[in-house]
């Protein structure tokens, strides 16, 4: 009982994780990455669409994109989508293919994105916690129905401690290696 509560726990905050990382490789550095525009949402044929599902996306360079999409009718919903969405890029059409070169960071603007990082970091150290609370409950629910032991009780909370831990490290090392990353010239 006690372990499946703790595997359910491990398992909701790895995708706590996950989903971080994911955010984490949206957040726009001083080099391209696919990740900044692959979830971009396109309208196609009246859904949002992710990007990534429309055309193939490359990085040629250090510091440009390049979109091609699969059907040549989407180019200019593609590039629209790019202006009005919130990366502060300009692309360049060249009738087949989307170019974006993204500008060197300033240090305002790095400054910025480390605080959005951190923003996202606290968001994910709060959905661990809740997790571990959910946990927590369910072990004294177990604990108020005679089911377990106070002394199995007190070991659960201490492996879900350790776990908490764990993830909420992991949350700190990730944050650290993406601020880096944006604050690297």
């Amino acid at each position: 009982m006690i372990k499946d509560i703790l595997t359910d726990a491990e398992h909701r905050m790895k995708s706590a994780l996950q989903v971080l990382h994911d955010d984490l490789a949206g957040v726009r550095t001083g080099r391209a990455s696919p990740a900044l525009v692959e979830k971009l949402p396109i309208e196609y044929y009246g859904n949002p669409t992710p990007l990534m599902q429309l055309a193939s996306i490359s990085v040629p360079e250090a510091r440009t994109i390049t979109i091609k999409p699969f059907d040549a009718s989407t180019l200019k919903t593609i590039e629209k989508a790019i202006q009005t969405s919130d990366l502060a890029l300009n692309p360049n059409n060249d009738g087949k293919v989307i170019h974006l070169n993204l500008p060197p960071l300033n240090e305002e603007r790095r400054r910025d994105l480390v605080k959005h990082v951190h923003h996202r970091l606290e968001e994910s150290r709060i959905a661990v916690r809740n997790i571990r609370r959910d946990a927590h409950n369910d072990l004294r629910d177990f604990e108020k129905e005679k089911l377990i032991s106070e002394d199995d009780l007190e070991r659960g909370e201490e492996d879900l401690q350790k776990l908490t831990d764990k993830y909420v490290e992991e949350i700190g090392v990730q944050g650290k290696n993406k601020e880096a990353e944006i604050m690297e010239v």
